[in-house]
């Protein structure tokens, strides 16, 4: 079932996975996780399989506002605790597509401290460590496009350790972007999970506009 984010009908909702424990949407740019994105979820969850009353639907991690990709829901309360539990152990896998200013090395490990305040962050020596794996995928004049592994989750962390770097995301002006586009060119476009109750491996994913 596919149905529209807004009145105007421009931007198509379409699941990329669901079933009675999971559910896999892709965020649009623009769009707060909570609660709009969740509202949204909510109302498709309810609409495609009849449900009355209140529908149990919870988001497992957030995307900023201006980012876009991948967001993974639990339907049930077995399946939250598990997805919980494997976020903070470590064992789900996401990465991140992001178009940035300028050429960065083709690969390498970016470590930070982060303090969080006041609807930003930044570097800063009592802060928590942030770790963020990446490789370039492709150059252009002006940019590289580089795929990001997240070894932790920290806010705004991506935007701020490759504006610390002197990178910043194209379109990412709070971070010291010199191109004001409204969003960002940051999609997380790969999840790689287990299974809550089955255990089975999966794999998510989903293309970035910016990326081609």
């Amino acid at each position: 079932m596919k149905c529209y984010v807004n009145a105007n009908r421009d931007i198509l909702l379409e699941p990329i996975y669901c079933d009675n424990h999971l559910l896999v949407l892709e965020k649009p740019a623009g769009i707060a996780t909570q609660p709009d994105f969740h509202e949204i979820a909510k109302a498709w969850v309810k609409a495609k399989f009849n449900k009355p009353g209140n529908v149990f639907l919870e988001p497992i991690h957030r995307l900023d506002k201006p980012a876009s990709g991948l967001v993974l829901f639990a339907r049930t309360s077995k399946a939250l605790s598990r997805l919980n539990e494997a976020m903070r152990e470590r064992k789900m896998q996401k990465f991140y597509l992001a178009k940035v200013e300028g050429h960065t090395e083709e690969e390498g490990v970016l470590e930070h401290f982060l303090v969080h305040g006041d609807f930003r962050a930044h570097v800063d020596p009592s802060g928590k460590k942030a770790v963020l794996r990446f490789r370039i995928l492709k150059k252009t004049a002006h940019h590289s496009l580089v795929e990001i592994e997240l070894e932790t989750g920290r806010y705004h962390q991506i935007r701020v350790q490759f504006a610390a770097i002197g990178h910043p995301i194209v379109g990412d002006i709070k971070y010291g972007s010199s191109e004001k586009k409204g969003t960002i060119a940051l999609h997380h476009h790969c999840m790689k999970i287990s299974h809550p109750t089955t255990a089975e491996e999966l794999t998510f994913q989903s293309q970035a506009a910016f990326s081609s």
